[in-house]
């Protein structure tokens, strides 16, 4: 059973060398086999409250303690959880290629975020899972896990086909966050892996109901808006163009 926890490991710090090919992305529509990783990931993180993968957690993160010893911890991860949702939009003003406008991902961005308050913050709400460091009872999952996974899967979606090392690079900052979660004593590893998962689930739902929320935001509005920025060596443009 010792070798049960490397492999959930494994599924954590496996996304980077995954996330330009195997998930690449194709269209809008829903496909049941997407719905694989991020479950996994969840279904493994669940498995944190089951013996006895929940007494492995507890001896891993007495082990990183003892490693990490009288070192101090570190706020890195609280800055780095929303490197990748920005670059959503910042990449763009670079000269990388999106696949959608900013106005279309601001909508994606928005219904995934929604998706990730509801199932994060039920979560923490219904489960009252206490922290490593015996500070709260919010430890399941690990919110900022699943803000950075959302926004590596956003990255991989807009970008990933036409620039993978964009969404390899998305992701391990993802993982590296994941990792201070554990390193800073703020959460188990099962918090971390589930976490990752509700990211990556909430990412995708932003994407698929993505046609849905443009139809709803036109019917409202009679608007459909075009915004493009660019920025240059000499200064920055920002195209706007409005459809009625």
């Amino acid at each position: 059973m010792r070798k049960i926890l490397p492999l959930l490991l494994s599924l954590l710090f496996v996304l980077p060398c995954s996330a330009s090919d195997s998930l690449a992305v194709k269209s809008n529509n829903f496909k049941a086999g997407e719905l694989i990783l991020p479950m996994s990931l969840i279904g493994a993180g669940a498995l944190g409250f089951v013996e006895p993968i929940r007494e492995m957690c507890v001896d891993f993160q007495g082990n990183v303690n003892n490693w990490r010893g009288n070192c101090p911890t570190t706020i890195v991860d609280d800055y780095l959880q929303y490197v990748p949702l920005a670059s959503v939009y910042g990449l763009s003003l670079f000269g990388a290629d999106a696949k959608h406008n900013y106005v279309d991902r601001t909508l994606e961005v928005g219904v995934s975020c929604a998706a990730l308050v509801g199932i994060v913050g039920g979560a923490k709400f219904l489960i009252q899972k206490e922290r490593p460091d015996g500070s709260d009872f919010n430890s399941f999952p690990s919110g900022h896990s699943a803000k950075v996974f959302m926004g590596a899967e956003l990255v991989r979606i807009e970008y990933g086909e036409e620039y993978p090392w964009l969404a390899v690079g998305a992701y391990t900052i993802a993982t590296a966050t994941g990792a201070l979660r554990v390193y800073n004593n703020h959460h188990w590893v099962s918090d971390v892996i589930a976490g990752a998962g509700v990211g990556i689930l909430s990412a995708r739902i932003g994407y698929w109901l993505l046609p849905y929320t443009k139809r709803v935001m036109h019917r409202l509005t009679g608007w459909e808006v075009f915004v493009t920025p660019t920025a240059t060596s000499t200064g920055a443009t920002i195209n706007t163009v409005v459809r009625f």
